[in-house]
């Protein structure tokens, strides 16, 4: 059978315009398409491969779990679960895990976790959630809606309701709108899709303290920011604010699907039999490699060469910037980085990304004017510095296209 890019068009249903070239493998930091060209990877499958690919310890794990068991449904428990769901525990100081496929799943699990402990305790007119504009939790029709991006849930109505958008680090909204009705408040530490919009660190506890004024849960949407992507292995422990459930995903086990909450044991009893599961949820296969996941990246070596590559890579891009001057802000934490075009480069985020794909530089965008940067957390200086000089001759690119 012969593959190419048309025969996306002609299976696939259009969901997604993907690039060009059809990818066949990877090593490390590197993809290499099926003629064999090579480029260099700043996306990590957005923010997943954190250990990047054909990881000689996550291909062993496989090998070795795939031959053992499998899969066996949550009608039983199994070694590997019970494994990581122990780690988790331990590393966090949360008491209680509940594993799903993907973080939209984890989402949808938190915020129907936080709505049944709210009718539970104070009755069905506690149902209220409020998230922020520009947020992004998922595609499921309930967390679409809780996501402050109304492109992606339009069309798609009726959509759940109770759901309210607030401005992004606005306390004095908020004050004004959190209720005795209000069962959850779900944010982002810092927003990804939404243009990587770090939370200020006031507004993170005024949060904190209305949802504790107000008996509401505080849910923190950690899917991107988790497993080491900001140089803790979860975002929280570097703001001095602990959420009430947690939702983790994409790196957690480095390319196999994977989601799960972590919360308390007070707010877990929530969730009796019945109320909530997944088949494929806390399989063997995905914890056995969240398990060797969470023993490399929680090594303070590790989450320290996080911090270490992304300062030099903050650093690589200002330099770039004093040179080409394309870029209004570079911000992000760890390896979680964004950089946001000056306003003369208005409609050319599209266009720059393109131009880095031909000088075989992959990139990723976030919201409509930021270029995303999340390679593997196992990225070394020599390889940012390779991507460096293909992202230069992309903004000569650029520059020539609009002086053209």
């Amino acid at each position: 059978m012969k593959i190419t890019r048309k025969t996306f068009d002609e299976v696939m249903v259009p969901c997604y315009v993907p690039q060009d070239m059809v990818l066949e493998r990877g090593q490390g930091c590197y993809l290499f398409d099926m003629s064999g060209r090579k480029y260099v990877d700043f996306t990590a499958g957005i923010a997943v491969n954190c250990l990047g690919h054909n990881h000689k310890g996550v291909v062993d794990v496989i090998s070795k779990q795939a031959s053992r068991l499998i899969h066996v449904s949550n009608i039983f428990t199994n070694n590997q679960t019970l494994t990581l769901a122990s780690k988790l525990v331990k590393l966090t100081g949360y008491e209680k895990v509940f594993f799903v496929n993907s973080g939209a799943e984890a989402n949808e699990a938190a915020l129907k976790l936080a709505r049944r402990v709210a009718y539970d305790d104070y009755g069905e007119e506690k149902c209220e959630i409020i998230s922020f504009a520009h947020s992004f939790h998922g595609r499921t029709l309930f967390s679409v809606t809780v996501g402050g991006q109304p492109k992606y849930s339009t069309g798609f109505g009726p959509v759940p309701g109770g759901i309210t958008h607030l401005p992004f680090n606005d306390i004095e909204t908020l004050k004004n709108t959190i209720t005795d009705k209000t069962c959850a408040v779900m944010m982002e530490v810092i927003q990804g899709e939404g243009g990587i919009l770090p939370a200020d660190l006031d507004f993170i506890r005024a949060v904190r303290e209305l949802c504790d004024q107000h008996h509401a849960l505080l849910i923190f949407d950690e899917v991107q920011t988790g497993v080491g992507r900001t140089g803790s292995f979860y975002a929280y422990e570097q703001v001095g604010v602990r959420p009430d459930i947690l939702t983790t995903a994409k790196g957690l086990a480095a390319g196999v699907p994977i989601g799960g909450i972590l919360t308390s044991t007070k707010i877990a009893a929530h969730f009796k039999p019945g109320t909530h599961g997944s088949t494929f949820g806390g399989n063997p296969l995905a914890c056995a490699v969240g398990s060797y996941v969470v023993d490399k990246v929680s090594d303070p070596a590790f989450l320290q060469h996080v911090t270490d590559m992304g300062e030099f890579l903050r650093a690589e891009l200002a330099r770039l910037n004093e040179k080409y001057h394309v870029f209004k802000d570079i911000r992000g934490r760890g390896l979680l980085i964004g950089a946001e075009l000056n306003p003369e480069y208005d409609g050319k985020l599209a266009t720059l990304q393109k131009l880095c794909t031909k000088h075989q530089l992959l990139l990723l965008t976030a919201g409509s004017n930021v270029l995303r940067l999340v390679p593997p957390l196992i990225i070394t200086k020599a390889v940012i510095k390779e991507g460096m000089k293909l992202l230069e001759r992309a903004l000569q690119d650029l520059q020539a296209e609009a002086q053209a």
